[in-house]
């Protein structure tokens, strides 16, 4: 865990950012944890599968792992890439696979090593609505390129090195419902607030309904909806986490926005203590 804040929108609840060792772009996932929240259901207008990518050679060590704690896994391949499926324990759906891209983790917990360790997003699976008109955007307007089609699935990268790989279905599904369980949105890098500045007005002039810049105090945000109900993020890389925390101590402590400061008492007492395990 490298930052330990609060739902800017709603700071009664946490939101929980989990990454490499020093929170690098491309590895970042985040949670809002909500203890009696209800049981979502995973379906079009989200993202359907969370692909992680692990260094090549290592997923017979992540059967063991998953195995040791009682995972269930299954196994699947799209466009000869081998992956391990499975689900958290709020039915979030997750995967593995190998590649050769991406930098070896340097946050190596117990048991884990450099040459087995997640090194951050492979990509996504996203399920739509509409799925022609979501690879219209992704291919039209954020200027992804087709890889091709296997397996039922369409493919599309850009360039980045990691989280750079998005497959869809080639089907319309069935709404999901929002809850435990689900993805809320998923986000795309831009570079500086220059960029970002950029790509807001790009998506506008594209005829989408793109909010205001959001400052999420370690980042910049904007957000649309696209046509097959996935809500996308475009996200600035600066300011990064370590700018309220030293680098080795980030996540250890509930870091707050100046504007919450004032009432860091009345916050923290409505929170529940969180403990960390590898």
């Amino acid at each position: 865990m490298i930052k330990k804040t609060v739902n800017f929108d709603a700071p009664d609840v946490y939101h929980l950012y989990f990454g490499d060792r020093d929170g690098s772009p491309g590895t970042i996932i985040t949670f809002f944890p909500y203890p009696q929240a209800r049981q979502g259901q995973v379906g079009g207008g989200q993202v359907g599968i969370t692909t992680f990518v692990v260094p090549v050679g290592s997923l017979g060590f992540w059967e063991e792992r998953l195995s040791w704690h009682g995972v269930t896994y299954t196994y699947a391949k799209r466009f000869s890439e081998n992956s391990l499926q499975f689900t958290d324990s709020e039915g979030l759906r997750l995967e593995l696979v190998e590649r050769e891209e991406g930098d070896l983790s340097s946050w190596t917990p117990a048991g884990i090593t450099a040459e087995t360790a997640i090194k951050g997003f492979g990509g996504a699976v996203l399920f739509s609505r509409d799925y022609k008109s979501t690879i219209d955007v992704l291919e039209n307007v954020l200027g992804f390129d087709k890889v091709g089609e296997d397996a039922g699935y369409a493919r599309f990268q850009s360039t980045a090195e990691i989280g750079n790989v998005v497959d869809i279905p080639l089907l319309d599904m069935e709404w999901g419902n929002g809850g435990a369980g689900t993805v809320h949105h998923i986000a795309w890098r831009a570079a500086d607030d220059a960029e970002h500045e950029q790509w807001r007005a790009h998506v506008a002039s594209n005829g989408y309904n793109v909010t205001p810049i959001k400052d999420r105090n370690y980042f910049k945000a904007l957000y649309f909806r696209e046509p097959g109900g996935i809500l996308f993020e475009i996200a600035t890389d600066p300011p990064g986490f370590a700018r309220d925390e030293e680098p080795e101590e980030l996540g250890q402590r509930l870091m707050l926005p100046q504007w919450f400061e004032p009432r860091r008492a009345e916050i923290e007492s409505k929170l529940l203590p969180i403990t960390l395990k590898n």
